[in-house]
């Protein structure tokens, strides 16, 4: 009989299970907690009887993965992690210190096959799905190194969290179980390069998330040459997308603008983004580039953002220019992913 691994199901899932073992339900709930202390090793949980300790080592497992490399900022409390899976990939996530308590940015896929112009990620293309138990144990793994408990979550590491929807929305019931790591969803972020028919199928959670959409640029044939995605789901059909989640979960939505030198900064870029997001319920994070050296852009510079910011403040948009955190450490989405398989290839 092929061994289960526990830390890949959800509490009904666990309930379930416990069950074709002749036990308890409430053995399930004791089990889940010591999942989501960290413990992966039975003869640990100390509330389970001797028998069911036997059959579990028998039937079943607590997967884990593990820590390949960690990389500390000297700048600011920003540490990027390497993860190694089972079968031997490698993703990454980026753990943030903030005063308002610990962020972790966690990879949804090994690798992304979204092709963004100016990102990471997307180098080596897609390689497969991340399972929910992978994400969350991103986080397991992140909180027993550091000792601290995570408050707040980001699903914005290497991948399109959209294009792996189911163990997206398992990954997000995870995170809020009462049992498990008890995050409320309204700390948790789910960024999304535009994939429209499933923002529409999001909106439909009734998931109190924030929605994070990178734009990138306000001009279709612009953001043609930087996300191809636009080719499929233009500006238009992404807004209108984004008007019909605001009107369904009264929930503000995050726009994600990276300026890029010469590219998408210009005053003409700034008025068009205030022209399309006018009256919407929306915030928009301006974010300087973290340079990828094999892609040939540059970051603005501080008079450029300041013009853009300029622009967007006076048709009071709500706005926040987002520090750059960790840019000695390769911080951006996929950057020491890729560096380390480099590495590997010589």
């Amino acid at each position: 009989m092929e061994k289960k691994n526990l830390k890949s199901m959800d509490l009904n899932e666990l309930t379930e299970y416990v069950r074709t073992l002749g036990e308890k339900d409430f053995r399930a709930r004791q089990i889940y907690r010591w999942i989501y202390k960290g413990v992966s090793d039975f003869e640990s949980m100390s509330d389970l009887p001797k028998n069911l300790i036997v059959q579990l080592k028998k039937y079943a497992y607590i997967s884990e993965i593990k820590i390949l490399k960690k990389v500390d900022s000297k700048k600011d409390k920003t540490s990027k992690y390497i993860f190694l899976l089972e079968d031997g990939n490698i993703i990454e996530s980026v753990k943030m210190e903030y005063s308002y308590g610990v962020s972790v940015c966690v990879s949804s896929q090994v690798g992304c096959a979204m092709g963004c112009a100016f990102c990471a990620s997307t180098l080596g293309g897609i390689v497969r799905n991340l399972e929910a138990w992978e994400m969350v144990d991103q986080i397991l793994q992140i909180e027993k190194q550091i000792n601290k408990r995570v408050s707040h979550v980001v699903v914005m590491g290497s991948g399109e969290p959209l294009l792996n929807y189911t163990e997206l929305i398992k990954f997000l019931r995870l995170l809020n179980n009462p049992l498990g790591l008890n995050i409320s969803l309204r700390k948790v972020t789910v960024s999304t390069c535009g994939i429209v028919p499933y923002i529409y199928k999001l909106a439909e959670e009734n998931m109190p998330i924030t929605l994070s959409i990178s734009l990138h640029a306000p001009f279709d044939d612009l953001r043609n040459k930087l996300m191809p995605i636009n080719r499929k789901y233009n500006i238009s059909q992404l807004l209108e997308a984004c008007n019909f989640y605001i009107m369904k979960t009264k929930r503000r939505i995050s726009f994600e603008y990276i300026l890029i030198s010469g590219v998408n900064d210009g005053e003409e870029c700034a008025k068009k983004l205030a022209d399309l997001l006018r009256g919407m319920l929306c915030h928009v994070n301006l974010i300087p580039l973290n340079p990828v050296k094999e892609k040939l852009f540059k970051g603005s510079d501080p008079r450029a953002i300041r013009r853009f910011e300029k622009v967007l403040e006076e048709n009071r948009i709500p706005i926040t220019i987002r520090a750059k955190m960790g840019s000695d450490i390769e911080a951006a989405c996929g950057q020491l992913r890729w560096s380390l398989l480099k590495e590997v290839e010589g």
